[in-house]
Order: C-alpha cells, then structure tokens, then sequence
C-alpha cells in the first residue's frame, strides 16, 4: 500500500493491476491502451504490444530482470525504457550467501531429519576456506565478491566486462570460464538472460566442475540447463545446486525438485521488505526519467545487473 499512494501522489489517475497475475497477450494490450506511461515487471513486452498500444512512451521497471522486455521494438516504436540497475542487489546477495552455507552445511535435510527423529552429524565445509568462482561481476556479482571475501574466502570471477579496479580493491582475481569451473567450490551464476548467456552453463560446463562442488543460481532461469544439472545430480558429478530462478516459472520437474542435493526457492531473490520498497520507489522514479536510471533505449552495450 506504501508504494500505491506514493505513485498516486505522482499520478492521481493511475491504474493498477489487481488480479495478482501477470498479464500477456490481448489482456496487457488492453490493461495499457490509453497510456503514454507504465511500470511493468514480469509482463512480456513485445512487438505486437507496443504496435498495438501506439500511445505507450515511456515504460519504467519494475525489479532488474530485461528478459521479457524487446527493446529492439521498444527502439523502433520510439519507446523509452526506463530501469534502475543493482537496485535490489543486497537482497540477491544475501540470498546467494544463504544457499552457500545452506548447501555446505545441508540445514535443509538435516533439518527434516530432526523432525523425523533423526541425528546424524556430517561434516561440511566452511566458506571462509572456499575458493567463490563468481559468472557475472555487475552489481550484484561485486557485493556477492564482497560478503565472500569478508568470510575470508578466494574469490574469482569472470565477466565480459573489465572490472579490474574492483578487482585490485577487494582481492578478486579475474579467470576465463573454464579455469572457473574447474577451481572453484562454490560457482555463483549473476548473468542477465539474453542470447549470449542463454544455456551457457550445459553438461559439458557442469562436467568441468569438481564433483565436490555446488552450483548455485540467483540471476535468471534459462541460464542453466536444467535436464543436465539433474543428470549431473543423479550421477554425483555435483555436490550439490541452488535455484531461486526457474526456465519455466513455476518449475514442473518434480524430481528435480525432491533431489536431496537440491535446494529450491520461488524466486524471492529480490522480496525482502527493502528490496521491495526500493524497486518500486526506482519505478516510480523512473516515470519522471530520474538520473538513477537508464534509458535502454538509447544504450548500445548490454546492461549490467
């Protein structure tokens, strides 16, 4: 309700999507006809929405996520696409550092186990002795390099982009991919969705791994080939995994999901309280074309997240 009557401060007449779903198709085109401006979060829009609502200008995100957002077609009905980048990073990164130990430790099962009345005490092993290799150093890949390295952990990375100051200032050291794979203990995926980073991690990058090691994703589904991480989970090539993010939302694999090396959460990465607040609060900004954020539209190079 916070973040409804600051928007309605802003913009009286606004309208709202109450049917807690998201909308697609013919019922998005007729939920926005009539406005020049609109904040969308998972809503797809493509083509056919933006030729159909030709009196749509401006569009303001809602979260980090541009996977359901063609700007391509944006830039060719001249809409301006609005979106504030890392604004939910501390939430994801936290994330990811609770699957870490959670998965080093196996709380969950053991936890069940316990319920069940059961007590049997494994081993483990600490993040402070890991080597973090981290697929992705934006936003929130850096705090991720942050929170590892103040456990006292290794931490390396690989990124298209060079982020050798921040790097040198925080003892992270920058690999190819495959040299990744093959050291690290924890691999942390935080790459947007698009052409070049769908399925980039298959069997053979999986295979390339230590057997000894998770694979932990909170970036986006589609990233991960998620029929050979199960094969590779059945057949003990990994330790374990970590998934708050699904190609197909909610996933269908129920085997997957009952594997008791798998650890699976809905996508609440970014639905803390804070991140939540200062998704929307970014939002709304971004209607007014705020300095925080950016206009995709206009950038030629891939966004960080």
């Amino acid at each position: 309700m916070r973040l409804r009557d600051e928007l309605l401060k802003r913009y009286p007449n606004a309208r709202f999507n109450d049917t807690d779903r998201i909308l697609a198709g013919d019922e998005l085109v007729q939920f926005l006809r009539g406005h020049e401006k609109a904040i969308t979060g998972l809503d797809r829009l493509d083509e056919r929405v933006f030729s159909a609502v030709p009196e749509l200008r401006l569009v303001s995100k809602y979260g980090v996520g541009l996977d359901m957002i063609d700007l391509d077609a944006a830039r060719r009905h001249g809409v301006s696409i609005r979106w504030t980048p890392g604004v939910n990073r501390q939430a994801v990164a936290e994330l990811t550092i609770a699957f870490m130990i959670a998965l080093s430790r196996q709380l969950v099962p053991l936890a069940a186990e316990m319920r069940d009345g059961q007590w049997r005490q494994p081993g483990g092993r600490q993040i402070s002795s890991a080597v973090i290799g981290i697929v992705g150093c934006g936003h929130v890949g850096q705090e991720v390099a942050r929170l590892c390295r103040a456990f006292g952990a290794t931490v390396i990375a690989h990124d298209i982009r060079a982020y050798d100051e921040f790097y040198r200032a925080h003892g992270v050291t920058a690999v190819d991919l495959r040299t990744l794979l093959a050291r690290s203990d924890f691999v942390s995926l935080h790459v947007p969705l698009d052409s070049s980073t769908r399925g980039m991690i298959g069997g053979r990058e999986i295979a390339s791994m230590k057997p000894t090691a998770y694979l932990i994703n909170t970036a986006r589904g589609g990233i991960v080939d998620e029929v050979a991480l199960k094969a590779a989970l059945i057949d003990g090539q990994l330790a374990g995994a970590a998934f708050d993010v699904f190609a197909t939302e909610p996933p269908a694999d129920r085997e997957l999901l009952h594997m008791p090396t798998f650890l699976a959460t809905p996508h609440i990465g970014g639905s803390t309280e804070e991140a939540v607040l200062a998704m929307g609060r970014a939002a709304i900004a971004g209607l007014d074309a705020s300095p925080e954020s950016i206009d995709l539209t206009a950038e030629i190079a891939s966004p960080k997240i």
